[in-house]
């Protein structure tokens, strides 16, 4: 197996056959000459297959070390490939701490044709096994969540879900495959927002499924086809450029990351302060071991966190921007409960934890020093 950064480089990259170009084309095309009726290259119809997007499906799977890869037009439309998996009457154990925007599919999308959502809370795996019945199909994990950074045992879920033979799903997105590898540690199929990280610079919506599975990597792909939700290969091309960085990224990132989650735990007007690489912190034994680092996402509480204070904060900064997403080179503050999280009712984000008052940082790759003192700026 290569080493990281030679397989981030490198995977899914083959030289052109027809002109030797080190980058693969874009081969922007909706359909494709055959010699006669079923006879082809391997390629029939955009919708079903580009070479563009080959070579990314290609490089997902390799980056996260799995055989199949898949990609979709966006990380939520990704999970809708995978929820379209199930039947009505099927039920999804789901953590409680979760992005607003995959909530919001699972309630307002998919509960209305019979499939049933329990929210537990994965950290404890206890509690996922409590939940499971005989009609559980699906257990869908964050680690870490999105915004309180929470981290599950996917090792210890995945012996739970394959004693009661459902599906284990991980959405990596926060850790990237240059951090943590669920399906190493026995999920089942791994997803991905590739607008964030594996892009890597704001300028791409994408979502990626990884399988090893090769059933479930025909019913995946039947859903791709079937439903269109496919990536044009201008975005396959985007994301395949960010993937041969993102070793170099992470690397920075997580380093930003861990000084700037130290320095907002000594600053006096900060209450708490919500990231997996503290010692202290309730998953850090879990996340040191399932997990190559910590990354860059942090979110914090203000000592004084009225909705006036907060709003300040978060208009003050210079170098953090205002701004939904996360995962670029450039860093971004964030305010969960009216942004990201939104959708999730607030009797249901407080039971969670999730403050009126929590801000979320994803730290970019700029000079920390220079990220602190914009933060040390806006925060007084």
């Amino acid at each position: 197996m290569k080493k990281l950064a030679t397989k981030y480089i490198h995977a899914g990259a083959e030289p052109d056959p027809s002109t030797g170009a080190i980058m693969t084309p874009i081969f922007q095309t909706s359909t494709y000459v055959q010699e006669a009726p079923g006879v082809n290259k391997g390629y029939e119809y955009a919708r079903s297959q580009n070479p563009t997007r080959k070579a990314l499906e290609d490089a997902l799977a390799i980056i996260e070390n799995a055989k199949y890869g898949l990609a979709f037009s966006s990380g939520v439309a990704a999970t809708d490939a995978i929820i379209k998996l199930l039947a009505p009457g099927d039920e999804v154990i789901a953590a409680n701490d979760m992005y607003g925007g995959t909530y919001r599919l699972f309630t307002k999308i998919f509960e209305k044709f019979g499939i049933k959502f329990i929210y537990v809370d994965t950290t404890d795996p206890a509690n996922v096994k409590a939940a499971i019945t005989g009609k559980t199909k699906l257990v869908w994990l964050e680690t870490p969540t999105n915004p309180l950074m929470n981290i599950t045992d996917i090792a210890a879920v995945a012996a739970i879900t394959k004693a009661a033979n459902v599906w284990l799903c991980v959405d990596n997105t926060f850790a990237t495959p240059y951090l943590q590898n669920p399906l190493d540690l026995g999920a089942d199929i791994v997803m991905h927002s590739a607008t964030k990280y594996l892009g890597g610079h704001s300028d791409v919506i994408q979502g990626a499924i990884m399988v090893n599975d090769t059933g479930l990597r025909e019913q995946l792909y039947f859903i791709q086809k079937s439903s269109g939700a496919v990536p044009g290969p201008f975005d396959c091309f985007l994301v395949l450029r960010g993937i041969k960085t993102l070793h170099l990224r992470m690397q920075q990132h997580s380093i930003n990351g861990e000084k700037i989650a130290h320095w907002l735990r000594k600053h006096p007007k900060v209450k708490a302060v919500y990231w997996p690489g503290f010692e202290d912190s309730k998953g850090y034994a879990v996340a040191r071991e399932q997990m190559r680092g910590f990354g860059g996402m942090i979110s914090f509480e203000l000592q004084n966190d009225t909705a006036e204070e907060v709003k300040r904060v978060l208009s003050a900064t210079k170098l953090f921007s205002l701004a939904e997403s996360l995962g670029g080179v450039e860093s971004l503050i964030n305010h969960p409960a009216t942004m990201t999280h939104a959708s999730i009712p607030r009797e249901e984000r407080i039971k969670n934890g999730l403050s009126d008052g929590l801000i979320r940082l994803s730290v970019g790759v700029e000079d920390a020093d220079d990220l602190i003192e914009d933060l040390q700026q806006a925060i007084g």
